[in-house]
């Protein structure tokens, strides 16, 4: 009895006391003799009492867990150091590419040297085994299957954390289980830094690993479930030790770390329940207040649960939460700094449902193509922000922020219904882009507006490919076209050669109306591109319009056979903002154009050449769905050097993308003697 009360109810200084010289009814653990349970009579309280205290006795087993909490640390480090390294290498390569080209030497995208083409080798081995996705079908999309890469990784964490669990464990005797459950549970409190470090928007390993936080945001998943899966150890085993020797009643009647387990663990469980796709998707802004909440009562109920034998181990709770406090005090501070002059913001509805956004703010001058904001809007939210890629550059629109929302439900409804319906309805233009905005100021309604980032635009810079593809659907458009116009300005500005030799902007749309979204800074980057000796192509696919569609029986461009007798038909599923709509499988305008049993007639769309439209005459405009493959194929097979794709849009593309690009580097052995040339692939998306 005195042991339990030792257990749980000493201070620090009694840790390393020497339990050797105790006289128990059993064999005392803390000595190295095996503890036995021969000769206990469990029938007699206080026998059972005395073997209890000697099966929790810790003394021992707190040493080996947490030793092996470091290694799971070292482990940690190690992974984080080797993809730092590769980052580094990788952004040095691309930094020389640069200096090359501004030096005026040629084909600066291609890899010199021995230890330079083992690089870009190594490097297409990688590529090949990470970009490979699975794709779900409609029926069930909420299943968001990572990319290989993302499970390899996942899948070594759980290996790893599953080894350290069962590696030499040599506990003798009655000890057995109780020391797993004990080493079980060092090593999913060791879990709490990495998760808090995975979830930081100023993430150190994202900074390291050139990794943006909303990329960690699926290992912060992953190592949540790792942590339970591990706190099912913990409690497992010890439970199966108790009820063996018939001590489980008296445990939980005698001792508080049971009921206090239990209630972290419940915690614990609904926060890994509860981030599943589904439930997450039910109301986005109710998932982070409560799981911020529930993660409060998590630490609360384990800082109770945890011994104070063990106190060393609350260090593993200490760090968490000074992470979060410093991450959370730096996002203030940045708040603070980016909105204490008052931002404003004009919205104008769009065609599709969309929102067009355009936000003076004069403290954020500098940000990454590609990047976002947490946007809020308090007229349409109090406490309420969404996550947009800032489709601006900082030379663009007169410095201001540029968004498009899709309208879909909550925040993003609300402010399409409270936007100007005027498209004129734009802040005023200003000489530095007025080859962008050419509307006329008109009485316009504008509101508050609080932004909270930039953060992301993790990607690679463009301009250091040779030959460039930038895909997007519906308002993924906003991802390639911050990217596009970054490159026009700078290769117009700076005064000095790039790399970039081609761009191919590939645009799907379901109305080819949509394309007035962004046909002014699609035009502006055309212009500026071509004027400095770079190739362009812009090519918008419409999906599903009636001016791309027959009204009458004959089969439409996009390969259906519906009955037009009542109208045009529109039978494509339209690929929305990745935001959990339902998304067919990619069909390639080409191949559906082979189901037609009748040629064209005069009044359809060539698919090869395609058409022009009365606006944006820069672009091409195609019927269907691209062919994914023989767009990668022109890219990879002209490229005099290794080539960059970005993909941003719903899930169908993005893995026809990602699958079409392995094959492509499969069938002409990139980087394996072939001569063939790389392909890097940057896929944006929010999960």
């Amino acid at each position: 009895m005195w042991q339990l009360v030792r257990r749980h109810g000493d201070d620090g200084d009694m840790d390393d006391m020497d339990m050797g010289g105790m006289d128990m009814a059993g064999s005392s653990s803390s000595s190295m003799t095996p503890l036995s349970a021969d000769g206990v009579d469990f029938s007699n309280e206080t026998q059972a009492m005395d073997f209890l205290g000697d099966l929790l006795d810790d003394t021992y087993l707190k040493i080996d867990g947490a030793n092996y909490a470091k290694y799971f640390w070292y482990g940690i480090v190690v992974v984080v150091g080797i993809a730092t390294l590769f980052n580094f290498a990788r952004w040095l390569t691309l930094q020389q590419r640069l200096r090359a080209a501004a030096r005026g030497h040629e084909k600066t995208a291609r890899p010199k040297g021995i230890l330079a083409g083992w690089l870009a080798t190594i490097t297409a081995i990688g590529r090949e085994a990470s970009y490979l996705q699975f794709t779900p079908t409609t029926k069930y999309l909420f299943l968001r299957i990572p990319t290989f890469g993302t499970i390899l990784l996942v899948s070594t964490y759980l290996a790893f954390i599953i080894a350290l669990e069962f590696a030499d464990n040599n506990v003798a005797g009655a000890q057995y289980l109780q020391g797993l459950g004990v080493r079980a549970g060092w090593l999913a409190v060791a879990q709490l830094p990495l998760l808090v470090l995975l979830i930081n928007k100023n993430s150190i390993i994202g900074s390291l690993t050139g990794t943006s936080w909303e990329r960690l945001n699926v290992l912060h998943r992953w190592v949540a479930r790792g942590m339970l899966l591990l706190a099912i150890f913990h409690f497992g085993f010890q439970s199966t030790a108790w009820q063996k020797y018939h001590v489980m009643e008296l445990e939980w009647k005698t001792d508080d770390c049971p009921p206090t387990g239990i209630a972290a663990f419940a915690i614990l469980l609904w926060m890994n329940l509860s981030t599943l796709a589904p439930l997450r998707y039910l109301s986005y802004e109710f998932f982070v207040v409560q799981h911020i909440l529930t993660w409060f009562g998590f630490v609360v109920a384990l800082m109770f649960h945890l011994p104070s034998t063990a106190l060393s181990s609350r260090v593993y709770v200490y760090i968490p939460i000074g992470i979060y406090l410093a991450d959370r005090i730096l996002r203030s501070l940045m708040l603070a700094w980016n909105n204490l002059r008052v931002s404003r913001a004009t919205m104008v509805q769009l065609d599709g449902g969309v929102t067009k956004l355009r936000i003076s703010n004069k403290a954020i001058k500098r940000w990454r193509p590609g990047s976002h904001v947490l946007l809020s809007i308090p007229r349409f939210g109090i406490m309420q922000s969404h996550p947009a890629t800032i489709v601006s550059t900082p030379k663009s629109h007169n410095g201001d922020l540029v968004f498009m929302l899709k309208g879909h439900k909550g925040f993003t409804k609300k402010i399409f219904s409270g936007a100007n319906t005027s498209t004129e309805a734009l802040i005023a233009e200003s000489k530095d882009d007025s080859d962008v905005e050419k509307h006329t100021q008109v009485s316009q309604s504008t509101h508050i507006a609080i932004i909270d980032g930039p953060y992301g635009g993790s990607q690679s810079d463009f301009a250091a490919f040779d030959s460039i593809c930038l895909i997007a659907g519906s308002t993924g458009v906003t991802f390639t076209t911050s990217i596009l116009q970054d490159l026009a300005d700078r290769v117009s500005t700076q005064g000095k050669k790039f790399p970039l030799r081609r761009v191919h902007f590939v645009w799907c749309v379901k109305d080819s109306n949509w394309a007035h979204w962004i046909s002014d800074e699609l035009e502006a980057a055309y212009t500026k591109l071509q004027s400095c000796g770079i190739y362009v192509k812009i090519s918008v696919y419409v999906t599903c319009a009636d001016k791309f569609t027959e009204t009458g029986n004959e089969p439409k461009e996009c390969g259906c056979e519906c009955d037009k007798s009542k109208g045009p038909c529109c039978c494509v599923v339209v690929d929305e903002d990745d935001e959990g709509e339902a998304v067919d499988a990619i069909t390639p305008a080409k191949e559906a154009a082979n189901v037609a049993e009748t040629s064209a007639s005069s009044s359809q769309v060539d698919l090869t050449s395609g058409r022009k439209m009365p606006f944006l005459r820069c672009a091409t405009f195609y019927s269907g769905r691209p062919d994914v493959r023989e767009v990668l194929e022109t890219l990879v097979d002209g490229a005099d050097g290794e080539s960059g794709v970005a993909v941003c849009g719903p899930t169908g593309l993005i893995t026809t993308t990602r699958n079409t690009l392995v094959r492509i580097s499969d069938e002409r052995a990139i980087h394996k003697g072939t001569g063939a040339q790389g392909c890097y692939l940057h896929a944006e998306t929010f999960s």
